[in-house]
């Protein structure tokens, strides 16, 4: 009776004293001797193999430190950078010794300033002539580098932006700053008490293409563009000045809040110059595919019927 069956192809026994086996066992003995490790129940690797310890934290920490120092100067360079608030021409939508952050990535693409926006920009020339920065200390000069302090070496300057370019801005004693003869209710930035430009009258002024008209939020506190219309640009700012959006307060804690923009400027009408330009160059826009098809048609040749 079988009591067995094997699959696949018939295969003489290993039995102990074959010559098969003897085989087998002189090439066992032939791997120990050279070093081989026998494998014990079909695991891989060896008992007695040790394992690769892990490198001491305190080997690691320097290589963190400089991956972390490198990351924090990118962010700086070209994402976000923080700036404290060294005056009070912001009040009361930024105090003195707060820290903002400025978005730096968006004017890589091209963006400029838009109206209600507070900007912070490289002084255009003359606008802090007269201010003294601290001298600071070797820390401070290189956490500032990496972006972890603001710079007290740049002379830079954080206002809120009026008018952009092609916009006519103007402000009379006793009324309210318009901006393409649209009154801006500024009721809600400014500080309170404070009236719109009554310590500075100006305008109207047409804004130049590429600048831009800035104002601080407490005006009767703030040497802006209306205390340099004497300087190159009439007290306008150029764009490529600008270093960024102030887009939040990040310090102190419980003065966390976002920068948005007024609903004032959004008010209809506001854009009117641009809107008055816009039907004129729809108008070309459509004219012109008209003129050709009829110049083409004109001077193809005419076939007779």
């Amino acid at each position: 009776m079988a009591v067995g069956a094997r699959s696949g192809h018939e295969e003489p026994e290993d039995r102990p004293g074959s010559p098969a086996h003897a085989e087998s066992a002189g090439e066992a003995a032939d791997g120990a001797a050279a070093g081989g490790v026998e494998s014990d129940g079909g695991a891989s690797g060896s008992s007695t193999a040790r394992k690769k310890s892990p490198r001491p934290f305190w080997k690691e920490l320097p290589l963190l430190i400089g991956v972390a120092l490198i990351l924090a100067l990118l962010i700086k360079t070209f994402l976000v950078q923080a700036f404290s608030i060294p005056s009070d021409s912001m009040q009361n939508t930024l105090q003195r010794g707060d820290r903002v952050l400025v978005d730096k990535l968006t004017p890589w693409f091209g963006a400029e300033p838009e109206r209600g926006e507070v900007v912070v920009f490289h002084d255009p020339g003359g606008w802090l002539e007269d201010t003294q920065a601290p001298e600071p200390n070797a820390v401070q000069k290189f956490l500032s580098f990496i972006g972890l302090m603001p710079s007290s070496e740049e002379k830079d300057l954080i206002k809120r932006v009026i008018a952009i370019g092609g916009d006519t801005v103007e402000c009379k004693k006793n009324g309210p700053v318009e901006v393409n003869g649209k009154a801006l209710d500024d009721k809600s930035f400014i500080f309170e008490g404070n009236s719109a430009c009554d310590d500075e009258p100006f305008g109207p002024i047409k804004v130049p293409k590429g600048r831009m008209w800035v104002m601080g939020d407490h005006r009767q506190n703030s040497l802006d563009s209306r205390y340099h219309q004497n300087l190159s640009g009439g007290g306008t700012v150029s764009t490529e000045k600008v270093v960024g959006r102030a887009i939040v307060i990040a310090w102190p804690v419980n003065r966390w809040a976002t920068l948005p923009v007024p609903k004032t400027f959004d008010q209809p009408g506001i854009n009117a110059a641009a809107a008055a330009a816009a039907p004129g160059a729809i108008g070309l826009a459509g004219a012109v595919p008209l003129v050709l098809w009829r110049r083409r048609r004109r001077t193809s040749p005419r076939r007779a019927t």
